[in-house]
């Protein structure tokens, strides 16, 4: 989760919504991605979306079934859908998402043989993404 944390951090340094992911496969990091939506001007460019991508393609196949996914926020429905379709082994997302996240859009969007971890660095991912917010408030 550190590494996401760290993807996170080049987001928001980016003036993207601090969001960062890593996929692990076999204890080594094989993806890592943070949010680009601002620079791509693209709404799907999410850091889970980024890093589904990347990962598949380092394997060559849709499937991340033997993969985690550290991820520094919950996933929104949209990824969901994606890891779903992915087949993700487990998740493990730190901050929860309780406006756009898939637990309160519809928690059966993951996948069932999905393992889901919740809250490893909820302190510091939801800290970031509130400060991120604050600071475009005060603008």
């Amino acid at each position: 989760m550190n590494e996401a944390y760290k993807q996170a951090l080049m987001a928001r340094d980016e003036g993207e919504i601090p969001v960062g992911a890593v996929i692990v496969a076999n204890r080594q990091i094989i993806a890592r991605a943070h949010n680009l939506t601002e620079r791509l001007n693209d709404p799907t460019a999410h850091a889970e979306m980024l890093a589904i991508t990347a990962a598949s393609h380092h394997f060559g196949t849709k499937y991340l079934n033997d993969c985690t996914l550290y991820v520094t926020l919950e996933p929104c429905g949209m990824c969901a859908g994606a890891l779903y379709w992915a087949q993700l082994g487990k998740l493990v997302y730190a901050a929860a998402d309780e406006k756009r996240g898939f637990t309160a859009i519809n928690p059966g969007m993951i996948h069932p043989k999905t393992e889901i971890i919740r809250g490893t660095l909820q302190e510091e991912s939801s800290a970031l993404v509130s400060d991120f917010f604050r600071q475009l408030r005060d603008k």
